[in-house]
């Protein structure tokens, strides 16, 4: 069986975000973290947000590869 392939709207609809093209490019203008700041410790994030980011990266599930992306994206400078 084939995994569908997740993307970042996709993830977005899994968080409860807005996910159309422009919603989440203004997301990434207004959120940064710094280098020393984990994705799943961003203040922004709800709990549930959180423990949903944490879960993906301690299972190497399948939206991690998204997730990875998320936090690149967030860290950048």
């Amino acid at each position: 069986m084939e995994l569908p392939n997740q993307d970042l709207p996709a993830l977005f609809d899994q968080l409860g975000l807005p996910s159309d093209h422009e919603a989440i490019e203004r997301f990434f203008a207004t959120h940064a973290l710094p280098q020393d700041v984990k994705l799943v410790d961003a203040p922004f994030w709800t709990p549930a947000q959180s423990a949903f980011l944490r879960e993906q990266f301690q299972r190497d599930a399948e939206w991690a590869p998204v997730v990875d992306e998320l936090n690149t994206r967030l860290h950048e400078q």
